[in-house]
C-alpha cells in the first residue's frame, strides 16, 4: 500500500516537473500566446518580402508540429 502511494506520488511529481520544464523558457510569451493568441498577433504592415517569409515559416512550423504529434 505504501509502495503504491509513493510510486503514484513520484510519477505525478515527475509529470509535473516535465510539464513545467516544457512550458518554461524563451521570452515568457509562450504561455501568454497559448492562452491569449490575440496578444501575440502583429497588426502592423509587413516590410517587403516579409509576408512571404512569415507564411513559409508558419507552414514549416505547422509541419514540424504535425510530425511531433504523429510520433506520439
Amino acid at each position: 500500500m505504501v509502495v503504491q502511494t509513493v510510486t503514484r506520488w513520484g510519477a505525478g511529481l515527475a509529470v509535473a516537473v516535465l510539464m513545467g520544464g516544457c512550458s518554461a523558457g524563451g521570452d515568457g510569451r509562450s504561455n501568454e500566446c497559448r492562452w491569449n493568441r490575440s496578444a501575440c498577433m502583429y497588426e502592423g504592415a509587413y516590410e517587403p518580402d516579409e509576408e512571404a517569409y512569415a507564411e513559409e515559416e508558419a507552414q514549416r512550423l505547422n509541419r514540424d508540429a504535425a510530425r511531433r504529434v504523429r510520433r506520439w
